[in-house]
């Protein structure tokens, strides 16, 4: 059978080589033959993702693979139940399984996958609301403290930044 992967990461910083070498493994125990990488490094909860999401679907259309690997469904997306259910149903419309490697009974087929399914995009994004709190926290801490927030002065960036949002628009 033909497979593809699908690592994702939030930020430029992270580094989706982990997750591949981890899926090419496993693809390869299962005796799958790779069809496709796809890496994306974008964040998933505000859907930065759907762009490379959009050419999985295409090629899953296409019939390019049977078989999506991924580390973790919270891979796919963090938006919640309602988005892994609709990304794994989409998929399946053009015969594509999705099996995460953390998730094994993703493997499994019938009536209860829907539930689990649901279970796992609630908790993505359960995670990820509990990471921003302890984020904005952390600054209210960092605040109330009187302590800097933000970049240091004189300090700069690294890469370059992406015109986009309301500078994009309007900055003309």
């Amino acid at each position: 059978m033909k497979a593809a992967i699908y690592a994702r990461v939030s930020t430029t910083e992270q580094d989706a080589d982990n997750q591949i070498l981890e899926l090419e493994a496993w693809a390869a125990r299962r005796e799958l033959q790779l069809a496709r990488i796809y890496r994306v490094q974008e964040s998933a909860w505000r859907g930065a993702h759907r762009k490379a999401l959009s050419e999985v679907y295409a090629d899953a259309r296409a019939g390019h693979f049977e078989i999506l690997l991924v580390w973790a469904l919270d891979r796919l997306s963090r938006e919640g139940p309602q988005a892994i259910l609709e990304i794994v149903s989409r998929l399946g419309r053009s015969g594509v399984k999705v099996w995460s490697l953390q998730e094994a009974w993703t493997e499994a087929s019938g009536d209860a996958q829907e539930l689990l399914l649901s279970i796992a995009g609630w908790g993505a994004k359960i995670e990820s609301n509990r990471r921003s709190e302890r984020t904005k926290a952390g600054l209210e801490r960092r605040r109330a403290e009187g302590k800097p927030m933000g970049r240091p002065r004189g300090s700069k960036d690294k890469g370059k930044r992406r015109r986009r949002g309301y500078f994009h628009r309007y900055a003309r």
